[in-house]
């Protein structure tokens, strides 16, 4: 008698979710219109919330996490092109990015 359901392999990892037909969400790139969008996020955090900061320039993008990590007194990081800050601190980050010049928009709820 074989076990055909095959949970675990060596070579592709945790096959669960592919059998489930799972995938995982995929963010969509900021549009390169120029503004700055500020969002709060739960979905895919175990329930953390972060704050998102999408459509800053690439050049730009190390320098204004760190202002905005001290600014709101958090953690945070850069991942592909966004800032993510730990907590919901989506109207001090607007502020602080409308003073250096920015035309940001809240996003999400």
């Amino acid at each position: 008698m074989s076990n055909s359901r095959l949970v675990y392999s060596s070579d592709d990892g945790d096959l669960r979710r592919a059998a489930s037909g799972a995938e995982r969400q995929t963010q969509q790139p900021a549009p390169s219109d120029g503004v700055v969008r500020v969002a709060r996020e739960k979905s895919g955090r175990r329930g953390k919330t972060v704050t998102t900061v999408r459509g800053l320039p690439s050049t730009a993008l190390a320098e204004a996490a760190g202002d905005l990590k001290r600014h709101c007194g958090t953690g945070g990081t850069v991942k592909e092109g966004t800032v993510e800050l730990q907590g919901d601190h989506r109207d001090k980050a607007a502020a602080r990015l409308r003073s250096q010049g920015y035309e940001v928009k809240l996003a999400g709820g």
